[in-house]
């Protein structure tokens, strides 16, 4: 029946959330046994928590969310709502807890009495006297994050994936609901509204103000439909589909790419700088941008939700090209941020691509190979370890070739798991120890037999035991272990210890780390061999052995390689990878662009923290 009965935790983490929000006070766990990964869910403020937990690193214009709930003819009716200093719509509508993403007369509802509410309030303020216009729609959810659910006995789904309701009767009852409680809410609350009208005021001036820009950009001829940017290098093919173009960092690697592309299918439009940031920009603010302005002239898909129409985009290939130092890094951040929040038809629709330029040129002599990440450089090297060296053990066999390829391969992974886990605080010799000695299976933490005999191996080791308990929920023993030397470094052994997967691997790649601690000897070139003392050396010895006589380059920027080998590595459609953009949680990317692009400082400062540890390769 299904295609595939591979479970992702991701989509059902994100499903339990929303499940969790919608019922509220119940409580939902899910775990993944093949991770370990476990989530507990529960939300005493419903959807209120829903709302709260979407704003949670905006800043709002008022501390509680706005709830308003009611039956309506057999329809049971939920909406929470709050505004922020943002620029964007966040609406999530549901129907029977089912996500309508598609919305439908449920959503329809709610704007119109939205709209028609804060119009109504605006006529009879103050700040009539200064703003005559009406408010659009548009003006009045700027900055709005909501929640509408509503419960019915017989839904009708429309749209083409199922996800739009409707049931045109539940539009009238949302609307005389929402009239209703906003009516209350804002006669009770005027300090509250105060700050809304002057939002959505200030929101009706930027559109006026935007409007006023796109007029003149156009009349320059910078956003018309038929004017195309001068920096644009564009393709000889008309068919979007069988058309890609490069948006690429910097006037120095445009230039190699328009030498070094397919004419005829590729366009390459350079950037200069780093484009605005589009997050902390208004519309008007936007589109006053010449980098922005370019971009979307080159694309021809317009701007803006009157004006914007995806079935314009002269390329169904958008690929963003650029450096992989820190600069381009940002830059290429700066780009995926305009996308999400001003184009993101271009992610459904699968037209937006980053580039995968390679991280290294290895040649030796004539021949010259591009590698384009850490993990193929180090597989290289490894074939390089697997044809020319061997080594000897203490029992007198020689290994190479492919066995001590997979040696060498575990003993790598179990130095990665042990660097994580050593910046976590746990001790490297214990970790050691436990690769050596210990179990190799995490089930083994549950046998009361097993841990008595570990623990005595453990004390005779230099290292002390205290606070054993057994775990209730998962039947894992737990402990404290410290070392007798080096300061004494103390390590917790706990379920998240056990079922983390760095202890994972390192208890997967053991066998491999026990063999390889048994090597002796490496064989040196003249065919003598010389004595080192543990597994960290010895890979250190034969990858410096494997690169000799290579010349390695590790590229910063695209500049380095000239238009045949950009072509040859980026750029040329048989060889290159590319990595295609997708939004699988629209609620989580959203956090993450707030997080690292938003104002508040003290959610990127801590996201920062939380992450570091996860960085391999940091450049400075």
């Amino acid at each position: 029946i299904f295609e595939t009965n591979t479970f992702d935790f991701e989509i059902l983490v994100k499903r339990m959330r929303e499940l969790s929000f919608l019922t509220k006070g119940v409580r939902i766990k899910i775990s993944d046994e093949r991770s370990g990964r476990k989530k507990d869910f529960i939300y005493e403020g419903g959807i209120i928590s829903f709302v709260e937990y979407l704003n949670k690193n905006k800043e709002t214009l008022h501390r509680k969310p706005i709830y308003i709930s009611g039956e309506k003819n057999g329809v049971l009716i939920e909406i929470s709502l709050q505004y922020n200093n943002s620029y964007k719509e966040n609406l999530f509508t549901f129907a029977n807890n089912i996500n309508t993403e598609e919305g439908g007369s449920h959503l329809s509802g709610f704007k119109s009495a939205l709209t028609r509410s804060i119009n109504q309030y605006l006529q009879n303020s103050p700040l009539s006297k200064n703003f005559k216009e009406k408010l659009t729609g548009d003006d009045v959810r700027e900055g709005l994050t909501g929640v509408i659910s509503v419960k019915l006995s017989d839904p009708q789904f429309e749209g083409q994936t199922k996800t739009k309701l409707g049931n045109s009767e539940v539009k009238g009852l949302v609307e005389t609901l929402v009239n209703e409680g906003l009516s209350s809410f804002f006669e009770e609350n005027p300090s509250i509204i105060k700050s809304i009208l002057s939002k959505v005021i200030d929101a009706a001036r930027a559109r006026d103000a935007a409007r006023k820009a796109r007029e003149l950009a156009r009349r320059k001829g910078i956003l018309g439909d038929h004017s195309l940017p001068g920096k644009l290098a564009d393709c000889q093919e008309r068919d979007p589909s069988r058309s890609e173009i490069f948006i690429v960092e910097g006037d120095s690697a445009g230039g190699s790419a328009k030498q070094g592309r397919d004419r005829r299918s590729q366009a390459i439009l350079p950037l200069k700088g780093k484009i605005l940031n589009v997050e902390k920009a208004r519309f008007d603010k936007m589109i006053s941008s010449e980098e922005i302005r370019t971009m979307i002239a080159a694309l021809g898909t317009g701007i803006g939700d009157k004006e914007y129409d995806i079935n314009k985009l002269r390329y169904h290939k958008v690929i963003i090209m650029t450096d992989a130092d820190v600069d381009g890094a940002h830059i290429r951040t700066l780009l995926l941020t305009f996308f999400f929040r001003q184009m993101p038809d271009l992610i459904d629709n699968g037209y937006l691509y980053v580039a995968q330029p390679p991280l290294y040129r290895v040649a030796a002599g004539k021949k010259e190979l591009f590698i384009k990440d850490e993990e193929e450089f180090n597989d290289f090297i490894l074939k390089k370890v697997s044809e020319k060296e061997k080594v000897l053990m203490e029992n007198g066999e020689e290994i190479s070739g492919a066995k001590l390829v997979r040696l060498v391969n575990g003993v790598i992974k179990f130095y990665e798991s042990l660097s994580k886990l050593s910046r976590r605080g746990y001790s490297t010799r214990f970790i050691e120890f436990l690769a050596s000695e210990g179990p190799t299976d995490k089930s083994f933490f549950k046998n009361k037999e097993f841990m008595d005999k570990f623990f005595e191996k453990l004390q005779k080791n230099g290292f002390r035991i205290r606070d054993v308990q057994l775990d209730e929920e998962g039947g894992y023993y737990e402990f404290i272990v410290t070392e007798t030397h080096n300061g004494g470094q103390t390590s917790s052994v706990n379920w998240e210890f056990v079922s983390s997967p760095e202890l994972r691997q390192v208890m997967g790649v053991s066998k491999e780390f026990r063999e390889l601690k048994k090597v002796k000897y490496i064989f040196t070139g003249d065919g003598e061999k010389r004595e080192v003392s543990d597994p960290q050396e010895l890979l250190t010895e034969l990858m410096e052995k494997a690169k000799k006589g290579l010349m390695i380059q590790r590229y910063k920027g695209l500049g380095e390689m000239n238009p045949g080998q950009l072509w040859s590595t980026t750029m040329d459609p048989e060889s290159r990878t590319l990595l295609k953009v997708k939004i699988e949680d629209p609620v989580d990317a959203d956090d993450i662009f707030t997080i690292l692009m938003g104002d508040k400082v003290e959610p990127r400062r801590e996201f920062i923290q939380n992450n570091a540890l996860e960085v391999t390769e940091l450049d400075i």
